[in-house]
């Protein structure tokens, strides 16, 4: 019988970051952009589906439309899942998709430039989908007083986890031969057998989690036939009545679809910065990378703890301010050692505000058991603000050619998030 606040359920919950992350951290931000790029160099065009691009700008591409179409479908699946009481089933379907587009990554080469963009896509769609009824699940089986703490603890498995994976791939990457792998491709090979080795640690790990998280925390499945469908609609239609007439949680999110949007664009494209800006060979990125990761473990329970002496609405205020003075000193940062001080600093704030901004919104959900639906709808804000700030990024980089530029955009993001949060109405928050 399920019991809220059971620590087992808690850490299996937690245990799916941990799992999941890899995905982020190898796929997105590390080893499979370098290996995209050494094969497909960044002046040369490459054709797919008839048309011309720029091997980079098909890359951004293909995330944004993944991101645009997870969030046109997860608001409706998370209305069925909610409707049929089971959003493990979806969780796990999700998860699956994701990990085994990563494994059949291995077979990505220069020759099947479409199997990688598909796998790209179809990896994002999985990864994202997941994490909508992974994040539904936080107010279902955590007090409210607990909820800070724990979204911090699964923010930093995931840090911790993916890191592991990270270096291990790195050492066979670099030290082949240590692996057994030996020959002038051998390098080559150990980057796509990382690919491998990112599936199966995602859906490895993901079993944990999916023997100990219930179902459904509050009752029976429900069994509806092709009903469900029209019932999703249903459930979506009264989440967004609730979101027009519940003014705080309208504003929250408001303010983190402006703030997170400056969040996930740094995310994807400090690389981009380092590497084409300041001209950091990869290992220089990589060991940034890593620096952001470790760091931001201490910022996610660091920031907890604040907001459980002040406020979680004053932390992200904090936040928001702290993310400005990033962008000011990215403006004026010329060389590396600039570079990893302002990932130290970054990964401060970077785990602190993403733990933070999943828990006060759980908060600010009225009594339900619609969570999954609720929580589409954040995970909505948060993948068409990667689109948004992405292709903005992009575009003043493209009208400028300076990418410092497109900074002082971010600066401007941060600003206005600020100010939307100052506009959420005060009233007697579970931590203060």
């Amino acid at each position: 019988m399920f019991r809220k606040g059971d620590k087992k359920v808690i850490g299996a919950w937690a245990m799916y970051d941990w799992a999941n992350s890899v995905y982020h951290l190898v796929i997105t931000s590390t080893i499979f952009p370098i290996y995209y790029s050494s094969i497909y160099p960044s002046s040369a065009k490459v054709s797919f589906l008839g048309l011309s691009f720029l091997p980079l700008a098909l890359y951004n591409y293909a995330l944004a439309f993944a991101f645009l179409l997870i969030a046109a479908v997860s608001p409706l699946l998370s209305g069925i899942a909610d409707y049929t009481g089971n959003k493990k089933a979806f969780m796990r379907f999700f998860c699956y998709m994701g990990a085994l587009a990563c494994s059949f990554m291995f077979f990505f080469t220069a020759a099947n430039l479409w199997l990688g963009i598909v796998l790209i896509i179809i990896a994002c769609i999985g990864y994202a989908g997941s994490i909508v009824f992974y994040n539904a699940y936080l107010p279902e089986i955590v007090i409210p007083q607990d909820q800070n703490r724990v979204s911090a603890k699964g923010f930093s498995y995931g840090y911790i986890g993916s890191s592991i994976l990270l270096i291990i791939n790195l050492v066979m990457v670099m030290k082949p031969e240590w692996f057994g792998l030996n020959g002038d491709s051998a390098k080559t090979l150990a980057t796509r057998i990382s690919f491998l080795t990112v599936g199966i640690w995602w859906i490895g790990f993901a079993q944990y989690t999916f023997r100990y998280l219930p179902a459904n925390p509050f009752g029976e499945i429900k069994r509806d036939g092709g009903r469900n469908i029209w019932k999703g609609y249903q459930e979506l239609l009264k989440v967004w009545n609730t979101l027009k007439e519940t003014k705080r949680l309208r504003r929250f999110l408001m303010a983190f679809f402006v703030y997170n949007t400056g969040v996930r664009t740094i995310m994807l494209v400090a690389n981009q910065f380092g590497s084409d800006t300041l001209k950091l060979k990869a290992d220089n990125l990589i060991v940034t990378i890593l620096i952001i990761q470790f760091v931001a473990i201490a910022g996610a329970y660091m920031f907890s703890y604040i907001a459980k002496k002040k406020s979680d609405i004053f932390v992200l205020k904090a936040a928001t301010v702290i993310w400005t003075l990033v962008c000011i000193g990215a403006y004026f940062t010329y060389s590396a050692y600039q570079f990893y001080a302002l990932a130290l600093v970054v990964g401060l704030v970077m785990g602190g505000i993403q733990a933070l901004s999943r828990s006060a919104y759980s908060k600010l959900l009225p009594e339900t058991e619609d969570h999954a639906s609720f929580f589409s709808f954040y995970d909505v804000c948060e993948n068409i603000g990667s689109v948004l700030g992405l292709f903005l990024y992009g575009w003043i980089y493209a009208v400028t050619h300076n990418m410092r530029n497109s900074i002082v955009f971010l600066l401007v993001i941060f600003l206005m998030g600020f100010m939307l949060l100052y506009r959420i109405p005060k009233a007697k928050w579970v931590n203060e």
